[in-house]
């Protein structure tokens, strides 16, 4: 397995804890983390049953001063990458992300990182500007906006990718380290998918 585990144990209980029930992974139209048979990579379909997370925000690696969050990227399929540069993984697949990044953004995708458990900030901003990421990441190193997947998310998997579809609901999940080739048909699939509601269809600009 290649995702970094941070704690093993709790991640084997947190999985097996999920593998019960009807895979149900709405709960009052909010996001439910659900893991049929312990996967690394989980789809949530059909669309009406996918749940939305809490609100996800925070300071801006690169400009603290500034709040980013899902909400910036409105009618717009969103990639959230949890990362830490001290993960060998992570450095390993942003790369990777940037590229489906590249390839996909004038199609109505956005990315956002979330930066975990990186005590200091600027080692995290000079790995970004080394490998020309373009994408903006939150700053988290205690992890608080992992509180919006609920407590039944495996946090302690790092790296983690989930992608929300235009609607902001959770589509895919992702347990481990991912290529570009596993990620950019998710994304494609979802940036083609028809909205369902005005909702959907409301936009904003991202965060330049």
């Amino acid at each position: 397995m290649r995702a970094v585990l941070i704690a093993g144990a709790v991640m084997a209980a947190l999985i097996s804890g999920c593998s019960v029930g009807d895979d149900a992974v709405t709960h009052g139209g909010t996001f439910e983390f659900v893991s049929p048979g312990g996967k690394t990579d989980i789809t949530y379909d059909p669309p009406a049953d996918r749940g939305r997370p809490g609100p996800i925000s925070g300071p801006d690696l690169m400009d603290p001063s500034r709040t980013i969050g899902v909400d910036d990227f409105g009618g717009k399929v969103v990639v959230i990458n949890v990362w830490g540069q001290w993960c060998g993984p992570c450095r390993s697949e942003i790369t990777e992300l940037q590229k489906v990044y590249d390839d996909t953004r004038a199609d109505g995708v956005a990315f956002l990182g979330i930066d975990v458990r990186d005590p200091e900030p600027q080692a995290s901003r000079d790995f970004i500007k080394d490998r020309r990421i373009t994408y903006p990441s939150i700053y988290d190193p205690a992890m608080r906006t992992m509180i919006a997947f609920g407590g039944r998310y495996p946090s302690s998997v790092i790296p983690a990718t989930m992608v929300l579809d235009r609607q902001h609901r959770v589509a895919a999940v992702f347990l481990r380290e991912v290529l570009a080739e596993d990620l950019q048909p998710v994304v494609q699939r979802l940036a083609s998918e028809n909205p369902e509601s005005p909702e959907s269809s409301a936009s904003t600009e991202a965060p330049k």
